[in-house]
């Protein structure tokens, strides 16, 4: 009789079970891997690159189909205007799996803060995505340039950023959640990378932009777009790009160059950088102290100096030392004189380490920044010397 009665339960119990009542069938989706927003007028343009199956997949390319296609739609928001996507799409547009967001440089002057209310709201796109600002031109048109190497452009964003953050210091990463963390977040604004394109743009939407050996357009990631809480104020430079990620201990690697005492160059190249920022009072005032150690070697030697003799080694790193200080000093000038926006988080380190402070400062902090005096210390170790020690450059015969 138990035994009867446990397999009825049991019964019962698999009655109950609802299965996979909500599934989707990939054949009826539309995988989103990019997404452009640009603003036109009072309404919002959402365009989406969906990955082509057909062109993706097959063993050979049949050279019919692009890898990929482009849909878009405007609406008065941006929800509408993703649903709306249904009346021109054959498949349900499937956000799960997207990896870039590219934003119109006229749409993040205006605000980008309404746009990002529905991708954090939407429980569909998960939020580990690249977001990134197209630079002279719109979000769109970012999406429509075919790449080489990677068949689909947002796959190419994407590892091109990824690649760019760890081996190159003008550019760093921002994902949806940081991003809102630095919008939301007290004393601190946001940065993002600038996307532009370079060469023509029409024909790099054609398949033969892939076919040749220069492709006539290309896609290349320029600096970094300053935000003064959503609305982009600004771009920095290379230098002060670089600077800004020195300060914020983005570098993971990157590679500079001094000048020999005889002409020429010496190219230094970061192996692991380490960066503090600290609050320290005086007379009342907080004061920033930037302490970064850096590690270093030696890249590339293009003129004739003695690598073993300490004093020159010495001379190398005096040299990177100045130049790094004097591009962290670049990134806070133009930032308190030109933009008046915290991208550093100065306020937020007051916030956690002088809390009374901040609490005083806080209303007007823009201003306070503005006059905020600033300390650095660079400290630079050149650990190796590569594979040789002097160049052969020395033992050329005259």
């Amino acid at each position: 009789m138990k035994k009867t009665g446990l397999l009825l339960l049991l019964g019962v119990m698999i009655l109950l079970l609802s299965g996979c009542w909500n599934r989707r069938e990939l054949n009826t989706l539309g995988i989103q891997l990019g997404t452009a927003i640009d603003k036109r007028g009072n309404e919002f343009q959402v365009a989406v690159q969906v990955v082509e199956p057909s062109a993706v997949a097959a063993k050979k390319e049949s050279g019919t189909y692009a890898p990929v296609v482009m849909y878009k739609t405007t609406a008065p928001t941006v929800f509408e205007a993703f649903r709306k996507l249904t009346e021109i799409s054959p498949r349900k547009i499937y956000a799960s799996h997207i990896r870039v967001l590219v934003l119109g440089e006229s749409l993040a002057r205006e605000g980008i803060g309404k746009v990002l209310d529905l991708l954090s709201r939407d429980s569909e796109p998960r939020t580990d995505f690249y977001i990134m600002v197209a630079r002279d031109t719109e979000a769109e048109q970012i999406l429509k340039i075919l790449t080489p190497l990677e068949k689909i452009p947002s796959n190419k964003l994407y590892a091109s950023l990824e690649a760019s953050s760890r081996a190159w210091a003008p550019t760093t990463t921002f994902t949806l959640d940081q991003l809102i963390n630095e919008l939301v977040g007290p004393g601190i604004n946001p940065v993002l990378s600038g996307i532009e394109v370079l060469g023509d743009p029409q024909q790099g939407e054609k398949k033969q932009n892939v076919e040749q050996i220069l492709p006539a357009a290309r896609l290349r990631f320029s600096n970094l777009a300053v935000f003064k809480r959503d609305k982009l104020v600004g771009w920095l430079s290379e230098d002060e790009s670089k600077g800004y990620n020195y300060i914020m201990d983005n570098v993971k690697s990157t590679v500079g160059h001094v000048k020999c005492p005889d002409g020429g160059n010496v190219v230094i190249e970061t192996l692991r950088t380490n960066s503090k920022i600290k609050v320290v009072m005086e007379e009342g005032q907080p004061v920033i102290e930037i302490v970064m150690k850096n590690q270093s070697s030696v890249g590339e030697v293009e003129c004739k100096i003695n690598l073993e003799d300490p004093e020159t080694i010495r001379m190398l790193e005096t040299k990177t030392e100045d130049i790094i200080t004097e591009r962290m000093k670049k990134a806070v000038s133009v930032t308190q004189t030109k933009f008046k926006s915290d991208i550093f988080g100065f306020g937020q380190a007051i916030y956690r380490s002088e809390p009374k402070t901040w609490k005083r400062l806080q209303a007007d902090w823009s201003e306070h920044f503005t006059h905020l005096k600033v300390r650095y210390k660079v400290d630079v170790i050149i650990r190796k010397l590569g594979t040789v020690g002097n160049s052969f450059l020395n033992d050329i015969k005259e």
